[in-house]
This record gives C-alpha cells, sequence and structure tokens, in this order.
C-alpha cells in the first residue's frame, strides 16, 4: 500500500544543492509538496536528492538568463498549466575581505549572483506564481542589517535584497503574492569554506606590501569567525516553511539567537556599535599595521602568498 503523502502544492527552490536549499527541499518533500530544485549544472542535479521522487532537478544559472528562461518553461510544462505555490530563493556565495583589497571582479559576482540572480529568479516564475498566487521566500543574512566589518561585499549585496524584498512585497500584494524574508543567523554549511576558496583563486587587489597592512588583522578575523557558534540548517529551514505555509507568513523571520542580537545593535549608535561589531570579529588596534611601518620594508610571507595571481 502507498502511504506517500498526497502531493497538492508545488515549490521552486533555487540553491537546492546547498545547505539550506537542499534541507527545503527535503523538508517540504516531507510535507507532501512538488519540489522543483534549482542547481547550476546537470552533474549537480545528478547528485541531488531525489526524495520519494518528488524533488524534480531543474539546472540553471541565476547569472544566466537564458538557462533560467528554458528552466522558467520546463516547470511549466511540468506543472501543466497549474499555479506555482511558492519560490524559495536560497542562493548565494560570499566574497570576504576588507574592501580596499576585494578585486572589482569578485565585488561584481558577490551582487551578480546575491541581488541581480535574485531578480532574475522572480522575474523567471512569477507568471506561475500569479496564477497560483504563490509566495517568494528571499534568504537574506543578519548582515544585511548590521554591517560586519571585512564582510563589507557580502552586507552591501544583502541590504541591497533587503530592498529588492521590500519592493517586491508592496509590487506583487495585489497580485495575491505574498513575499518574505529570511534572515538566519551563523550555520553549519560550507559557504565560508567555499568563500576562502574563492579569495584564494582571485587574489586580492592591490599590492603585497598593501595586504601587510591589514595581514594580522585579517588572521584574527579568520580565527573569531571560526570560533563563533553556529546553528543547524533547519534553524533557517522551519521559518523558511512557515513563510510557505502560514494563513498570514510574516514579512520578515529571523532565524536563531545570534539574527536576533544583531537586530538590536543595529539600533545602537554607530560608534558603540562599531566598537562592539570590531571587537567581536578580533580586530584590535595593534593589529593593523600603520604605512610608516610597511614602506620601507619587504613583503611579509602573507602579502607575496597571496597577491593577485598573474
Amino acid at each position: 500500500m502507498n502511504n506517500a503523502p498526497t502531493v497538492s502544492r508545488s515549490a521552486v527552490v533555487a540553491g537546492a544543492a546547498g545547505a539550506v536549499g537542499g534541507a527545503t527541499c527535503r523538508e517540504l518533500v516531507r510535507r507532501g509538496w512538488r519540489v522543483f530544485g534549482g542547481v547550476r549544472s546537470e552533474a549537480a542535479a545528478e547528485r541531488l536528492d531525489q526524495a520519494e521522487g518528488r524533488i524534480v532537478p531543474v539546472a540553471f544559472d541565476v547569472t544566466d538568463e537564458a538557462s533560467l528562461a528554458a528552466a522558467a518553461e520546463r516547470v511549466e510544462l511540468e506543472l501543466g498549466g497549474s499555479g506555482l505555490h511558492g519560490l524559495v530563493n536560497a542562493v548565494g556565495i560570499v566574497v570576504r575581505g576588507p574592501l580596499e583589497l576585494v578585486p572589482l571582479s569578485a565585488l561584481r559576482r558577490q551582487f551578480e549572483v546575491n541581488v541581480f540572480g535574485h531578480v532574475a529568479v522572480v522575474q523567471a516564475f512569477l507568471p506561475a506564481l500569479r496564477r497560483g498566487r504563490g509566495r517568494i521566500v528571499n534568504v537574506g543574512a543578519a548582515s544585511g542589517r548590521v554591517t560586519i566589518p571585512f564582510l563589507g561585499a557580502i552586507s552591501a549585496s544583502k541590504t541591497a535584497l533587503e530592498s529588492i524584498t521590500d519592493a517586491l512585497r508592496m509590487e506583487l500584494k495585489h497580485f495575491g503574492i505574498a513575499v518574505s524574508l529570511v534572515d538566519p543567523s551563523h550555520l553549519y554549511t560550507g559557504i565560508f569554506a567555499k568563500a576562502d576558496a574563492a579569495a584564494a583563486r582571485d587574489g586580492y587587489a592591490g599590492t603585497p606590501a598593501v595586504l601587510d597592512l591589514y595581514g594580522p588583522a585579517l588572521q584574527a578575523t579568520r580565527e573569531a569567525i571560526a570560533k563563533q557558534k553556529r546553528n543547524p540548517v533547519e534553524k533557517a529551514v522551519t521559518p523558511i516553511v512557515k513563510a510557505l505555509t502560514e494563513r498570514r507568513p510574516r514579512t520578515r523571520y529571523l532565524a536563531g539567537r545570534d539574527a536576533h542580537l544583531l537586530e538590536m545593535v543595529r539600533h545602537l549608535p554607530d560608534g558603540v556599535r562599531d566598537r562592539m561589531l570590531m571587537s567581536s570579529m578580533g580586530m584590535k588596534k595593534d593589529l593593523f599595521v600603520t604605512p610608516t611601518t610597511s614602506r620601507d620594508s619587504e613583503p611579509s610571507a602573507l602579502g607575496r602568498a597571496v597577491q593577485r595571481p598573474d
């Protein structure tokens, strides 16, 4: 006897190969949803956990409009004229480092994925969402509300996503489409490991001597981030599912204690907030090398190792 739940609703989850996106797919399937899992490549589609056959892998790149158009067409065919009930934007990358050292190509990629890519996904699937009077859930970050030093690129992109989510919420309200933002806290995911790999691949802007000015502080912040308490991915999945299923979804969900803490920190005077954030990141004054102490010296091993690749 087949005891599988009846499929009643459908959703697209962009970023299904990631920790948050994958966990969201599995939870929706458990609840009887039919899920279209958005992944970047066919290889990733093959690796996607097709739980009970209800996760349908759909390959698209959020920075490639042609692939998104093809994915939307495929989903339309699968839906057979019925509407889409949910869209979860769980795609994201992290670009790390002080803004003086972030290559502009990396900064552009940060916005291409975290901002423009989110808009592109919404545009692609809005016709189906409009028919289904569905819901949109964008996965933001607490850093979109409070800028974190040495994470200025990701903070800026998530702040932009906050504004875009606000605009979508008002623009789509009278179509019956609710739009929510989930701000998760520090989670057990591989996103920072990927950020380190990307930084090693991209290198830094500027010269090795300039990197020396930041070297000790950069190392201190890496250690501070590594020591931060992380939360299970379910801390983000629970509010995502609530945003899709509650009768009156909230406009914003804060997931985790540190997300709530940063929300309070946001209202402090700038100077007080700056000192708290810098302290939490291990950014002590004596870790920053002054130009006069490094100008006449050879670049350090750190500076030589991470200079921009040829």
